[in-house]
């Protein structure tokens, strides 16, 4: 089990994230996908902060793991959580956000953010390269992971499935897909336009290992993490690993949860503030249920 004090480290790195995430999108005068960036914020604190074997200050160690953003349309949040670790400076992503040669822009890219391992954006491509890299691992014997997020409305595209089909025939144990499971397409509730029904079991029928989690629960997520097993290039029953993690598009904030009009917008001021007490009063409850004390927020 995660350590309690582990634990309110992480959900207090969560709550942060989220008011981060709510300034820039209040700031910013173009939309940001603010739904599906709420969806994987304990997801991502969970990976950077406890989970992934990454440092900011040796970004090009050979051993550490690799991390590929496949909702590249995700990329604020991922530029958060990677700020909070010290990656990157938060006073220059508020700045430059989106502006012409930012190195912030809507979807990563590699050559302007050392740090991030592929320029990602268009849905599908990143489970792909992720299976590349697991691939090559495996062949120079190097032990460390691969890890790829996906978000679940991007799984309909068949390149996922190929990938998948691929990364299980050839066992690599040493890939781990975590699937941002909030049910929600850009513009639909999953199910009106597209049904991924029996989900789970998509991956199971293509050899990988499913372990399902609730994606806001960190204490839960670092558990699984913390249960990965040793990479073994030479264990003959090796399968990928894909964590399905259900999730809230929205998560955090009452008027944004499973609203489809979220998937993208700004914030105006009030809507700013009553979010930012919305996340200050989660976080004081979940501390409180936990037996700890809320700490300072910004």
């Amino acid at each position: 089990m995660a350590d309690p004090a582990e634990i309110r480290r992480l959900d207090e790195l969560s709550a942060e994230m989220r008011r981060l995430l709510l300034r820039l999108c209040g700031h910013y005068s173009g939309a940001i996908h603010i739904g599906g960036d709420m969806s994987m914020v304990e997801l991502l604190i969970s990976l950077y902060h406890h989970g992934m074997n990454v440092d900011p200050d040796d970004f090009a160690n050979p051993e550490r793991d690799r991390f590929i953003l496949s909702k590249g349309h995700g990329a604020v949040g991922m530029y958060i959580a990677m700020a909070l670790r010290g990656y990157f400076d938060m006073d220059e992503i508020m700045a430059t956000y989106g502006q012409l040669d930012s190195a912030y822009g809507m979807h990563p890219c590699k050559i302007q953010l050392p740090g991030v391992e592929s320029s990602t954006g268009s849905l599908g491509h990143g489970l792909p390269i992720a299976v590349g890299l697991a691939f090559a691992a495996r062949q120079r014997r190097e032990s460390h992971r691969v890890f790829c997020l996906l978000g679940d409305g991007e799984t309909c595209e068949g390149s996922v499935w190929e990938s998948a089909n691929t990364a299980g025939s050839y066992g690599l144990g040493n890939l781990v897909a975590v699937i941002d499971r909030n049910k929600q397409m850009m513009s639909s509730l999953e199910g009106v336009a597209m049904n991924l029904e029996p989900y789970p079991d998509k991956w199971r029928a293509f050899r990988w290992r499913v372990v399902e989690v609730d994606g806001h629960d960190v204490g839960a997520i670092c558990d699984v993490l913390d249960a990965l097993p040793p990479v073994d290039h030479d264990d003959p029953n090796a399968q990928p690993i894909a964590i399905v993690a259900h999730t809230v598009k929205g998560k955090g904030i009452s008027f944004m949860e499973r609203n489809v009009g979220w998937h993208a917008g700004s914030l105006t001021d009030e809507q700013m503030h009553e979010a930012l007490a919305e996340v200050d009063a989660r976080l004081a409850e979940r501390l409180a249920a936990t037996g700890g004390g809320i700490g300072g927020g910004s």
